[in-house]
């Protein structure tokens, strides 16, 4: 049974993006108001023109805040229609955003000459060449943040869609294993029966138990961690042992700051399935496997190695989750991850 992937509403996306909106909000008009403090103490009026400053921030909040809920309501328009939209709706906010702070700064100083001198049009100053500016910049980080957060959630859903596949060619390998194992196991049992060599017969059908259990009680997609994995592994080729007798030969080597990685649970199974099919029961002579682990830049690399014959062209691909790189070359074979707590 596949493991039951979470989905995100679309709710919770909106929930979530709200959440972000808000202190993202508050922050660049605090940083607004913080760098007009600081051009002020340059000139040596520290915190002097603050409050007007906090005033106008508020009234530049608010009005952004409005745009944000009409560009909300044409997200869905035609690319036109969004860009005709910010281009208004920013010189409709620039419009009113600054004419009030003309008001405020005039009433705050008490200083209305320029009222006097240019009339209603002193209101005004300053509309195209910095508020309505600020608006659009404005306008622009908001969109270019919800494409961003857009992009991420699509990602979101990519990786989501990938999983259920990534997790039946995970399964998909285990249930290869196990009855190709078990025919070759039970079969190599029979014989020793049928010869009365009845000690190496109890001792496989002991080892069988302790594997099958030990397989079974785990899940292809459960994380173990990589001593445990070579336990397993260990209970495996002790089988493979009593088979082929003194034809396999089994080195391990695990790299020092590796064996508390965490790995998918029989990762190495279908590599050493592979030396064992095209090594040691092809060679008369006998082999070795020999598995080592080492943490290399950064990156947890396994490694299923056996001196047999190095067959390209005849040895089986060994297919892998995408999460990580299967390099086969020759009679090796090679897992390597960038996060050396977990492969696959």
């Amino acid at each position: 049974m596949l493991a039951k992937i979470p989905q995100v509403s679309p709710f919770k996306i909106t929930q979530d993006r709200g959440h972000r909106f808000w202190p993202l909000q508050t922050v660049g008009w605090a940083g607004w108001v913080t760098l007009f403090s600081l051009r002020d103490a340059y000139w040596g009026h520290a915190f002097k023109n603050l409050l007007l400053l906090s005033a106008d921030a508020i009234v530049g909040l608010t009005l952004t805040t409005l745009l944000r809920n009409l560009y909300r309501a044409v997200w869905e328009r035609d690319v036109r229609v969004r860009v005709v939209t910010v281009l208004v709706a920013s010189y409709g906010a620039a419009a009113i955003w600054q004419p009030v702070k003309n008001l405020l700064q005039f009433d705050y100083t008490d200083n209305f000459s320029e009222v006097a001198e240019y009339g209603l049009g002193a209101y005004f100053n300053g509309i195209i060449g910095y508020s309505y500016f600020l608006m659009l910049l404005w306008s622009y980080a908001y969109f270019g943040l919800k494409f961003y957060e857009l992009l991420q959630e699509e990602r979101q859903r990519s990786i989501r869609a990938e999983s259920p596949a990534h997790e039946s060619q995970l399964r998909m390998l285990r249930y290869q294993l196990n009855p190709h194992f078990l025919f070759n196991t039970l079969n190599a049992i029979s014989t020793l029966i049928v010869v009365g060599d009845n000690g190496p017969a109890n001792s496989m059908v002991s080892k069988l138990s302790s594997f099958l259990r030990d397989s079974l009680d785990k899940d292809p997609m459960q994380k173990v961690d990589l001593t445990n994995e070579i336990e397993s592994m260990q209970l495996y080729l002790d089988i493979e042992e009593v088979r082929f007798d003194e034809r396999l030969t089994v080195d391990i080597d695990i790299g020092e700051g590796s064996a508390s990685a965490l790995v998918r649970s029989l990762i190495l199974a279908p590599l050493v399935e592979n030396s064992i099919k095209y090594a040691i029961a092809r060679m008369e002579g006998g082999s070795t496997i020999r598995i080592a682990s080492s943490i290399e830049d950064r990156m947890l690399c396994l490694k299923v190695s056996d001196d047999g014959p190095a067959c390209p062209s005849t040895r089986e691909a060994i297919p892998w989750s995408p999460a990580s790189a299967c390099a086969t070359r020759g009679n090796v074979c090679a897992i390597c991850t960038g996060r050396p707590d977990l492969v696959g």
